[in-house]
Protein backbone atom coordinates (compact mmCIF):
# COMPACT_ATOMS: atom_id res chain seq x y z
CA UNK A 1 0.00 0.00 0.00
CA UNK A 2 1.22 3.49 -0.89
CA UNK A 3 1.92 5.50 2.25
CA UNK A 4 1.23 9.22 2.54
CA UNK A 5 2.86 11.55 5.04
CA UNK A 6 2.80 15.29 5.51
CA UNK A 7 2.20 18.35 7.65
CA UNK A 8 -1.30 19.83 7.97
CA UNK A 9 -1.71 23.36 9.37
CA UNK A 10 -4.92 24.07 11.29
CA UNK A 11 -5.54 27.81 10.99
CA UNK A 12 -8.36 30.19 11.83
CA UNK A 13 -9.53 33.04 14.03
CA UNK A 14 -9.45 32.64 17.85
CA UNK A 15 -12.10 30.24 19.17
CA UNK A 16 -12.84 28.70 15.77
CA UNK A 17 -12.34 25.22 17.27
CA UNK A 18 -8.85 24.30 16.05
CA UNK A 19 -7.69 22.62 19.26
CA UNK A 20 -10.96 20.72 19.63
CA UNK A 21 -10.62 19.52 16.05
CA UNK A 22 -7.02 18.42 16.63
CA UNK A 23 -7.94 16.44 19.74
CA UNK A 24 -10.77 14.58 18.01
CA UNK A 25 -8.72 13.87 14.89
CA UNK A 26 -5.94 12.39 17.02
CA UNK A 27 -8.39 10.64 19.36
CA UNK A 28 -6.64 11.96 22.46
CA UNK A 29 -6.41 15.31 24.21
CA UNK A 30 -3.06 16.91 23.44
CA UNK A 31 -4.11 20.55 23.02
CA UNK A 32 -5.87 22.42 25.83
CA UNK A 33 -9.27 23.98 25.17
CA UNK A 34 -11.55 26.59 26.69
CA UNK A 35 -14.11 29.17 25.62
CA UNK A 36 -11.54 31.94 26.12
CA UNK A 37 -9.85 33.39 23.02
CA UNK A 38 -6.09 32.80 22.73
CA UNK A 39 -6.12 29.66 24.88
CA UNK A 40 -3.61 28.12 22.45
CA UNK A 41 -0.29 29.98 22.66
CA UNK A 42 2.21 27.54 21.17
CA UNK A 43 2.52 25.53 17.99
CA UNK A 44 1.73 21.90 18.81
CA UNK A 45 2.07 18.88 16.52
CA UNK A 46 -0.56 16.16 16.79
CA UNK A 47 0.52 12.99 14.98
CA UNK A 48 -1.96 10.49 13.58
CA UNK A 49 -0.62 7.29 12.03
CA UNK A 50 -2.91 4.84 10.22
CA UNK A 51 -2.49 2.08 7.65
CA UNK A 52 -2.81 4.79 4.97
CA UNK A 53 -0.02 7.03 6.24
CA UNK A 54 0.81 9.73 8.76
CA UNK A 55 -0.79 13.17 9.10
CA UNK A 56 1.09 15.63 11.31
CA UNK A 57 -1.45 18.26 12.36
CA UNK A 58 -0.07 21.65 13.39
CA UNK A 59 -2.28 23.42 15.94
CA UNK A 60 -1.57 27.14 16.25
CA UNK A 61 -2.84 30.24 18.05
CA UNK A 62 -5.79 31.98 16.43
CA UNK A 63 -4.86 34.61 13.87
CA UNK A 64 -5.85 38.18 14.77
CA UNK A 65 -5.01 41.64 13.51
CA UNK A 66 -4.07 43.18 16.88
CA UNK A 67 -0.35 43.50 17.64
CA UNK A 68 -0.51 45.97 20.52
CA UNK A 69 1.39 43.80 23.01
CA UNK A 70 4.43 41.55 22.76
CA UNK A 71 2.23 38.50 23.41
CA UNK A 72 -0.06 39.41 20.50
CA UNK A 73 2.94 39.78 18.20
CA UNK A 74 4.29 36.42 19.36
CA UNK A 75 0.93 34.71 18.76
CA UNK A 76 0.69 36.15 15.25
CA UNK A 77 4.26 35.10 14.40
CA UNK A 78 3.52 31.58 15.61
CA UNK A 79 0.26 31.40 13.66
CA UNK A 80 1.80 32.81 10.47
CA UNK A 81 4.74 30.40 10.62
CA UNK A 82 2.34 27.45 10.56
CA UNK A 83 1.73 28.06 6.85
CA UNK A 84 5.42 27.73 6.01
CA UNK A 85 6.54 24.35 4.74
CA UNK A 86 3.24 22.49 5.26
CA UNK A 87 1.64 20.21 2.68
CA UNK A 88 -2.00 21.09 3.37
CA UNK A 89 -3.78 23.88 5.26
CA UNK A 90 -7.21 23.53 6.85
CA UNK A 91 -8.89 26.90 7.37
CA UNK A 92 -11.46 26.51 10.14
CA UNK A 93 -14.36 29.00 10.24
CA UNK A 94 -17.30 28.97 12.65
CA UNK A 95 -19.55 31.69 11.14
CA UNK A 96 -22.01 31.15 8.31
CA UNK A 97 -21.71 34.60 6.80
CA UNK A 98 -18.58 36.23 5.41
CA UNK A 99 -16.82 38.17 8.18
CA UNK A 100 -14.60 41.24 7.70
CA UNK A 101 -11.74 39.35 9.39
CA UNK A 102 -11.91 36.67 6.71
CA UNK A 103 -10.60 39.14 4.10
CA UNK A 104 -7.22 39.68 5.78
CA UNK A 105 -6.99 36.00 6.68
CA UNK A 106 -7.62 35.14 3.04
CA UNK A 107 -4.74 37.42 2.05
CA UNK A 108 -2.43 35.32 4.26
CA UNK A 109 -3.86 32.08 2.90
CA UNK A 110 -3.27 33.15 -0.70
CA UNK A 111 0.44 33.35 0.11
CA UNK A 112 0.53 29.71 1.22
CA UNK A 113 2.22 27.35 -1.20
CA UNK A 114 -0.13 24.43 -0.56
CA UNK A 115 -3.73 23.31 -1.15
CA UNK A 116 -6.26 24.75 1.30
CA UNK A 117 -9.37 23.02 2.65
CA UNK A 118 -12.16 25.18 4.09
CA UNK A 119 -13.74 23.45 7.10
CA UNK A 120 -17.01 25.09 8.14
CA UNK A 121 -17.28 24.25 11.83
CA UNK A 122 -20.14 24.04 14.36
CA UNK A 123 -22.79 23.02 11.82
CA UNK A 124 -24.60 21.26 14.69
CA UNK A 125 -25.51 24.75 15.93
CA UNK A 126 -26.98 25.82 12.58
CA UNK A 127 -30.68 24.98 12.70
CA UNK A 128 -31.42 26.54 9.30
CA UNK A 129 -29.09 24.77 6.89
CA UNK A 130 -30.25 27.11 4.09
CA UNK A 131 -28.04 29.73 5.75
CA UNK A 132 -24.98 27.72 4.80
CA UNK A 133 -25.49 27.77 1.03
CA UNK A 134 -24.94 31.53 0.44
CA UNK A 135 -21.79 31.41 2.59
CA UNK A 136 -20.42 28.38 0.73
CA UNK A 137 -21.08 30.12 -2.59
CA UNK A 138 -19.37 33.29 -1.38
CA UNK A 139 -16.37 31.33 -0.10
CA UNK A 140 -16.04 29.39 -3.37
CA UNK A 141 -15.96 32.65 -5.30
CA UNK A 142 -13.21 34.08 -3.07
CA UNK A 143 -10.65 31.29 -3.44
CA UNK A 144 -10.06 28.01 -5.24
CA UNK A 145 -10.30 25.71 -2.22
CA UNK A 146 -9.19 22.12 -2.65
CA UNK A 147 -12.39 21.13 -0.81
CA UNK A 148 -15.11 22.69 1.37
CA UNK A 149 -16.25 20.41 4.20
CA UNK A 150 -18.99 21.30 6.75
CA UNK A 151 -18.13 19.74 10.12
CA UNK A 152 -18.68 19.83 13.86
CA UNK A 153 -15.37 19.31 15.65
CA UNK A 154 -17.07 19.03 19.04
CA UNK A 155 -19.76 16.56 17.94
CA UNK A 156 -17.35 14.77 15.56
CA UNK A 157 -19.68 15.26 12.59
CA UNK A 158 -18.15 14.66 9.14
CA UNK A 159 -14.58 14.40 10.47
CA UNK A 160 -14.04 11.20 8.46
CA UNK A 161 -14.82 13.13 5.27
CA UNK A 162 -12.42 15.91 6.27
CA UNK A 163 -9.67 13.42 7.07
CA UNK A 164 -10.18 11.64 3.74
CA UNK A 165 -9.76 14.95 1.88
CA UNK A 166 -6.59 15.71 3.84
CA UNK A 167 -5.01 12.29 3.21
CA UNK A 168 -5.79 12.54 -0.50
CA UNK A 169 -3.74 15.75 -0.70
CA UNK A 170 -0.68 14.56 1.25
CA UNK A 171 2.45 13.54 -0.70
CA UNK A 172 3.65 9.96 -0.95
CA UNK A 173 6.27 9.38 1.73
CA UNK A 174 7.27 7.08 4.55
CA UNK A 175 6.22 8.12 8.10
CA UNK A 176 8.38 10.68 9.89
CA UNK A 177 7.48 9.74 13.48
CA UNK A 178 7.17 6.33 15.19
CA UNK A 179 3.70 4.76 14.95
CA UNK A 180 2.94 5.21 18.65
CA UNK A 181 4.01 8.87 18.96
CA UNK A 182 1.08 11.32 19.12
CA UNK A 183 2.81 14.68 19.73
CA UNK A 184 6.18 16.38 19.48
CA UNK A 185 5.79 18.03 22.89
CA UNK A 186 7.32 16.76 26.13
CA UNK A 187 5.41 15.62 29.23
CA UNK A 188 6.87 18.64 31.02
CA UNK A 189 5.30 20.99 28.45
CA UNK A 190 1.99 19.13 28.54
CA UNK A 191 1.86 19.36 32.35
CA UNK A 192 2.27 23.15 32.19
CA UNK A 193 -0.50 23.41 29.62
CA UNK A 194 -2.87 21.29 31.73
CA UNK A 195 -2.29 23.56 34.74
CA UNK A 196 -2.98 26.63 32.60
CA UNK A 197 -6.16 25.09 31.21
CA UNK A 198 -7.54 24.43 34.70
CA UNK A 199 -6.77 28.03 35.68
CA UNK A 200 -8.44 29.45 32.56
CA UNK A 201 -11.56 27.44 33.26
CA UNK A 202 -11.66 28.51 36.92
CA UNK A 203 -11.06 32.24 36.57
CA UNK A 204 -12.84 35.30 35.18
CA UNK A 205 -12.39 37.22 31.96
CA UNK A 206 -9.22 39.25 32.57
CA UNK A 207 -6.82 37.13 34.58
CA UNK A 208 -6.27 34.14 32.18
CA UNK A 209 -4.42 36.35 29.68
CA UNK A 210 -2.04 37.48 32.45
CA UNK A 211 -1.11 33.91 33.45
CA UNK A 212 1.70 31.66 32.31
CA UNK A 213 3.17 28.51 33.83
CA UNK A 214 6.83 27.64 34.45
CA UNK A 215 7.76 24.09 35.46
CA UNK A 216 10.66 24.35 37.89
CA UNK A 217 10.93 20.62 38.62
CA UNK A 218 9.69 17.50 36.83
CA UNK A 219 11.34 14.58 38.58
CA UNK A 220 10.63 10.83 38.60
CA UNK A 221 11.00 9.27 42.05
CA UNK A 222 10.12 5.59 41.78
CA UNK A 223 6.40 5.35 41.03
CA UNK A 224 5.89 9.06 41.74
CA UNK A 225 6.50 12.13 39.54
CA UNK A 226 7.20 15.25 41.55
CA UNK A 227 6.21 18.48 39.79
CA UNK A 228 6.89 21.98 41.09
CA UNK A 229 5.27 24.74 39.02
CA UNK A 230 5.16 28.53 39.23
CA UNK A 231 2.01 30.36 38.13
CA UNK A 232 3.22 33.77 36.95
CA UNK A 233 0.81 36.73 36.98
CA UNK A 234 1.39 40.41 36.25
CA UNK A 235 -0.07 42.16 39.31
CA UNK A 236 -0.51 41.54 43.04
CA UNK A 237 -4.29 41.76 42.69
CA UNK A 238 -4.23 38.93 40.16
CA UNK A 239 -2.21 36.82 42.57
CA UNK A 240 -4.98 37.01 45.17
CA UNK A 241 -7.61 36.07 42.56
CA UNK A 242 -5.59 33.02 41.49
CA UNK A 243 -5.11 31.86 45.07
CA UNK A 244 -8.76 32.49 45.97
CA UNK A 245 -10.39 32.82 49.37
CA UNK A 246 -8.62 30.45 51.79
CA UNK A 247 -6.73 29.03 48.80
CA UNK A 248 -9.94 27.62 47.31
CA UNK A 249 -9.07 28.28 43.66
CA UNK A 250 -5.56 26.84 44.01
CA UNK A 251 -6.87 23.69 45.70
CA UNK A 252 -9.41 23.09 42.94
CA UNK A 253 -6.94 23.82 40.14
CA UNK A 254 -4.25 21.66 41.74
CA UNK A 255 -6.57 18.68 42.17
CA UNK A 256 -7.97 18.83 38.64
CA UNK A 257 -4.57 19.37 37.06
CA UNK A 258 -2.99 16.54 39.03
CA UNK A 259 -5.74 14.12 37.94
CA UNK A 260 -5.28 14.99 34.26
CA UNK A 261 -1.47 14.85 34.45
CA UNK A 262 -1.66 11.40 36.08
CA UNK A 263 -3.81 10.19 33.16
CA UNK A 264 -1.37 11.71 30.69
CA UNK A 265 1.82 10.18 32.09
CA UNK A 266 0.24 7.07 33.67
CA UNK A 267 1.91 7.71 37.02
CA UNK A 268 1.10 9.10 40.45
CA UNK A 269 1.86 12.81 40.69
CA UNK A 270 2.79 15.14 43.53
CA UNK A 271 1.96 18.65 42.29
CA UNK A 272 3.14 21.75 44.11
CA UNK A 273 1.96 25.16 42.84
CA UNK A 274 3.21 28.66 43.71
CA UNK A 275 1.83 31.98 42.49
CA UNK A 276 4.35 34.73 41.81
CA UNK A 277 4.27 38.20 40.23
CA UNK A 278 6.39 39.18 37.21
CA UNK A 279 5.18 42.65 36.29
CA UNK A 280 4.32 43.15 32.61
CA UNK A 281 5.71 39.79 31.46
CA UNK A 282 3.25 39.50 28.55
CA UNK A 283 4.44 42.78 27.00
CA UNK A 284 8.16 42.12 27.39
CA UNK A 285 9.95 40.26 24.57
CA UNK A 286 12.82 39.16 26.83
CA UNK A 287 10.44 37.87 29.53
CA UNK A 288 8.48 35.92 26.91
CA UNK A 289 11.66 34.20 25.74
CA UNK A 290 12.69 33.34 29.29
CA UNK A 291 9.25 31.78 29.89
CA UNK A 292 9.44 29.51 26.83
CA UNK A 293 7.68 31.59 24.18
CA UNK A 294 10.13 30.81 21.41
CA UNK A 295 8.22 28.77 18.82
Amino acid sequence: MIKKTGYVALIGLPNAGKSTLLNHLIGQKISITSRRPQTTRHRIHGIKTTEHGQAIFVDTPGMHDSEKRAMNRYLNRTADSALQGVDVAVWLVDQWSWQAEYDWMLAKIKQADCPVILAVNKIDQCEDKDRLLPFLEKASAQFDFAAIVPISALRQINLDALEAQIMALLPESEPIYPDDQITDRSERFMAAEIIREKLIRSLGQEVPHAITIEIEQFKQEGNLVRIHAIIWVEREGQKQIVIGTDGEVMKKVGQRAREDIEKLINSKVYLNLWVKVKKGWSDNERALLSLGYND
